[in-house]
């Protein structure tokens, strides 16, 4: 049974009230493009890329990218369904399990994530402009760093000239986003598919490009350790995703039905991004034939390549793309949450300022600067703050409380979610228990310490996997108490 509750103020407004009817008119297309145009991206290319210059051959590479996203569909639909249910973005929904006021941790964590991939996200964009201005002239690829910040001046100015333009759109509103995504999104197929052709005639066709072989086998410099690299690379591969298997209600609440939502994402996730991933690696592989090394970074080969024209126009579609890619996939989640945090004081733009400002501070040259930094630290580290999260929003929703929310509740300060002053201890200690195991690793993957203990280093291989299970299981066992009371309610 559920209670009326009058809705708090602090809790909600226009931006984290359900979707009407009336706004739910996503098609199974609608979500699918989405994933397009969100896999679509330079990180995907220089994903697949990474795995080839760690030593994995083309094939090794691809299935890699593909066992992994078809593992994070799983959590990205059963996280979807809460949206396309209840018409509730990702802070709503956290609320059952983390509280009113609880959710706030999540959502936070989420968005600094987000942030994170924000900033990676315009230093790419901005490294194609700085690229593309060399290529005419106006730049020298090879003046010096500035101290501290290790870029060339050059480099910043390009990428605080695409910051800009970036919060110049987000300020004009999601529509400008959507519209924007949709014009952007077939110039960087177009220009990927130019960019392979191009691949495929210097390196004298498709078996020249896919002629490098894995560093693993007999004789290779990394012989026998290919499982030592596959492991965290797999989990990498589900942690680049993991980001949206949290908020995707954020998109799934504008669906027309659960069929809408989980045929569009198997279509739109799984098969466009081993696709766009075999493209990056069929690329990367051929660089070793064409320049003696593997270039990972589509916009530092794009930069090198003779052709002007060709260099000019596929630089230029890779900015535009990226511009659309990083505000649909890293913009809504952490403008949601500082919503979240006061809905009543902050708006989408003010939210959406903050996690471009954000995007600055973090320095995202640096995480990028290497595959190992990029997939190893970066993508493994987060999956393990993020995997515990996912654990505890699916076991509260499917296994405690079997899909059934009281979403007047959810908006409410003195309703069934308040728990303890707005937070649910037992999801907070779930968290804990989760993220623990993974810290010792994590911190020795990123140079902070020296090392750590073997058990340590082989758990943060599976770092999301770990903190997905620990902080599921910690969650139920604690709450069985309150599984009585939930039973109660659905009756």
């Amino acid at each position: 049974m559920q209670n009326s509750h009058q809705p708090d103020p602090s809790l909600t407004n226009a931006d984290l009230a359900p979707t009407t009817i009336d706004q739910r008119t996503w098609t199974a297309f609608d979500l699918g493009a989405l994933w397009i145009g969100m896999v679509a991206c330079v990180p995907t290319y220089m994903l697949a890329g990474g795995l080839v210059d760690l030593g994995m051959s083309w094939w090794q590479a691809v299935l890699t990218v593909a066992l992994g996203n078809i593992l994070v569909l799983v959590p990205m639909v059963l996280t979807g369904h809460a949206g396309a249910k209840y018409g509730i973005p990702f802070p709503v929904l956290a609320r059952a399990s983390f509280g009113v006021r609880g959710a706030n941790i999540p959502s936070l964590l989420r968005g600094l994530v987000a942030a994170g991939w924000f900033g990676i996200q315009t230093w790419i964009g901005g490294s194609a402009i700085f690229q593309l201005l060399a290529k005419l002239g106006l730049f020298a690829l090879d003046a010096p760093d500035l101290p501290i910040l290790g870029i060339q001046p050059a480099e910043l100015v390009c990428f605080l000239l695409f910051w800009c333009l970036q919060v110049a759109i987000v300020w004009r509103g999601m529509q400008s986003i959507r519209w924007l995504e949709r014009l952007a999104a077939p110039f960087l197929l177009l220009s990927a598919a130019a960019l392979f052709v191009w691949a495929f005639i210097k390196a004298d066709g498709l078996a020249a490009m896919l002629s490098a072989k894995s560093a693993f086998g007999p004789g290779g410099v990394k012989e026998g350790q290919f499982w030592s690299v596959f492991f965290p690379s797999l989990t990498g591969m589900v942690g680049f995703w993991a980001t949206l298997s949290l908020n995707i209600p954020d998109f799934t609440r504008y669906a027309r039905s659960q069929r809408d939502q989980w045929v569009g994402q198997a279509v739109g996730l799984p098969l466009f991004m081993t696709l766009f991933s075999f493209l990056g690696v069929a690329v990367t592989s051929a660089t070793v034939a064409i320049y003696g090394e593997a270039i990972a970074d589509p916009t530092v080969l794009l930069g090198r390549m003779d052709s002007s024209v060709a260099t000019v126009f596929s630089l230029l579609a890779l900015s535009l793309a990226t511009l659309s890619t990083n505000l649909a996939a890293n913009i809504v989640s952490p403008a949601n949450t500082v919503v979240n945090l006061s809905p009543q004081r902050f708006t989408f733009r003010v939210g959406a300022v903050a996690t471009a400002a954000l995007g600055i501070a973090i320095f995202p040259w640096k995480l990028i600067e290497s595959s190992s930094g990029y997939i190893f630290t970066w993508l493994v580290g987060y999956s393990a703050l993020l995997g515990p999260i996912g654990g505890i929003l699916l076991a509260d929703y499917y296994i405690l409380r079997r899909t059934h929310l009281n979403v007047d509740a959810l908006y409410s300060s003195t309703g069934q979610y308040t728990y303890s002053n707005g937070f649910h201890r037992s999801a907070i200690i779930a968290l804990i228990v989760g993220v623990a195991p993974n810290l010792p690793g994590f911190l020795a993957a990123s140079g902070i310490t020296s090392g750590t203990l073997p058990l340590f280093e082989a758990l943060y291989t599976y770092a999301w996997f770990v903190g997905f299970l620990l902080s599921a299981i910690t969650y139920l066992m604690l709450t069985r108490g309150l599984a009585s009371q939930v039973a109660g309610d659905r009756q």
